[in-house]
């Protein structure tokens, strides 16, 4: 299951454009003085950022609604954070990550009576330690711990990467120092993982706070396809997304191998002498109440939009939006490479998040915080390409978390364009948005700016000029303000800045426009014969609002 397309990150990604009369806002007039203009609206600088918009942190601790993995007494800035508890405490069951370590990860071997087992991991502890010389070593150390897969599993990705994309050096590097590195990681896991990881479950309030050495530890299990029970569909783990990385390894395409070379530039960070040492948080937060969207008193709060520049790189230190499948991570660790997959790869702990978060529900989403990012990359989907190492400088919180807090949000996906209008589908969107960026206890000044762009409009078929305005409601409903990346389009951009304007300059609040939105589709969308309206949503939002008293 792929992410939703190109709500992009790249310029060369197109917006939904409505292909109907578009009556023309106030300040048409003055289009041509602004053609040239590559944002409006608010200057980026005067929205709110982390760190220095942060309430002061609680101390970090173990309470029932959060599981802290590492030992809180003894966490100082640059120190490796040190595991808790001491020794590795297992748990095999339904609530609980099933770790590759586990005493009861058995794997079935041939005996005289036909019932012998032996443990997994050991086995797995052999075929890794054997030494791998090349792809096909990789390949059946693999195999010797995933049998039953021989037959269904191809590493030809795997292959072209060490035999074709990579110079002579860079291989004699992989297996000699970064592959047994990786092992070592791997196979650390008793001794970094010591507790058991919750499963982040549907209806669940719930966070894991872990470090970026535990994380890599993890990741580094899912890369040699250790962890059990997550290769079939059909299974306990089948509201899950996948997490071992064997369809990273099949197939040809020259994407495969690009986001090999994304990941193994992580491995060689996380395996170097100067390995991270902070910590990240993965936080499910679901809602079980959400406003009264056509009653909002709410005025619009501040927009700063641009035609240029990404959500990682501008929108630092503010709640960056990942334009998310339900599954998080859509296909990164198969065939998707759009704006989810791509976050995913070059911020690669996000990739953890897929080992214990469930398929997300309308009202929740998955808060990340502290993720570092590790590569830089040109492209995007099929034009995607890893371009060098990142040395990321963004400041660390009292945790000691990169102040890097990204949301998963998953769209709707339309079959129809019209049906996007509907008022229980713009409710839906607008609870998902804000579930996303509310905050519970903490008041505007503490809540940086959202950063955002075209979410939902790519494959999803959503409408920008639509998700737009339903995440400038939700956002500032929830006291944000927002900075939105149109990603190239300026069109797009002069379109939403001049709606703001006209809006913020009438005080229309988040109510009013609601049920302004409700009867572009009472009247618009029910009476139009076609696939798509006949009037503008924009035009008619001008022509309503303009007659209203």
């Amino acid at each position: 299951m792929e992410s939703s397309g190109p709500e992009t990150s790249s310029p060369s990604a197109s917006n939904n454009q409505q292909d109907n009369t578009c009556l023309t806002s106030p300040k048409s007039d003055q289009a041509d003085g602004r053609r040239g203009r590559r944002w409006m609206g608010t200057a980026v600088d005067e929205l709110r950022r982390m760190p220095k918009c942060a309430a002061p942190l609680p101390h970090l601790k173990v309470s029932p609604n959060h599981c802290v993995m590492i030992r809180t007494d003894l966490l100082k800035e640059g120190d490796v954070p040190v595991p808790y508890p001491t020794k590795y405490r297992d748990a095999w069951d339904e609530q609980s990550v099933r770790m590759p370590c586990s005493e009861k990860n058995l794997f079935p071997v041939e005996s005289e009576d036909g019932n012998a087992f032996r443990s997994r991991w050991g086995l797995i502890c052999e075929a890794l330690l054997s030494g791998c010389k090349s792809s096909l070593d990789i390949r059946d150390a693999i195999l010797r711990y995933s049998a039953g897969h021989a037959k269904r599993w191809d590493f030809t990705a795997l292959n072209v990467l060490c035999t074709d994309a990579l110079a002579h050096s860079e291989v004699k590097q992989l297996f000699e120092d970064l592959l047994p590195g990786m092992v070592r990681l791997a196979l650390s896991a008793p001794q970094l993982c010591t507790q058991p990881i919750p499963l982040l479950k549907q209806r669940m309030n719930h966070s894991i706070t872990m470090s970026q050495e535990q994380i890599a530890c993890l990741l580094a299990n899912a890369f040699f396809c250790t962890f059990p029970r997550r290769n079939y569909r059909k299974n306990e783990y089948a509201n899950y997304p996948e997490i071992n990385f064997y369809r990273l390894f099949e197939g040809s395409s020259p994407q495969k191998v690009e986001k090999l070379k994304t990941l193994l530039c992580y491995f060689r960070a996380v395996t170097g002498p100067s390995k991270p040492t902070g910590l990240v948080t993965f936080t499910r937060q679901s809602l079980t109440s959400f406003p009264k969207w056509e009653s909002s008193q709410t005025e619009l709060s501040r927009l700063h939009i641009t035609c240029e520049g990404t959500i990682e790189d501008q929108g630092y230190g503010m709640l960056q939006v990942d334009f998310a499948n339900r599954l998080v991570g859509g296909g990164v660790t198969g065939n998707g490479l759009v704006q989810e997959e791509i976050r995913f790869l070059i911020n690669a702990e996000l990739i953890a998040s897929r080992l214990f978060t469930e398929v997300l529900d309308h009202n929740e989403c998955l808060i990340i915080t502290g993720t570092q990012q590790y590569s830089t990359y040109s492209g995007y989907a099929d034009s995607y390409k890893w371009k060098e190492s990142h040395t990321d400088n963004t400041p660390r919180d009292s945790w000691q978390r990169r102040c890097t807090e990204i949301v998963a949000l998953d769209a709707l996906k339309y079959r129809h364009f019209m049906e996007q209008f509907q008022p229980d589908k713009m409710t839906r969107e607008l609870n998902k948005a804000y579930c996303g960026f509310y905050r519970s206890g903490l008041t505007s000044q503490y809540l940086s700016a959202v950063a955002t762009g075209n979410w939902g409009c790519g494959a999803f078929g959503g409408d920008s000029r639509l998700k737009a305005l339903l995440q400038i409601m939700a956002a500032s409903q929830s006291g944000r303000d927002m900075a939105y990346f149109t990603f190239g389009d300026a069109e797009l951009m002069r379109d939403v800045s001049d709606l703001h304007t006209f809006l913020t300059d009438r005080k229309v609040t988040v109510g009013k426009l609601f049920r302004e939105l409700k009867q572009f589709f009472n009247v618009v969308c029910k009476n139009c014969s076609g696939p798509r309206p006949d009037v503008s949503l924009y035009g008619f939002l001008y022509e309503q609002i303009t007659m209203d008293p």
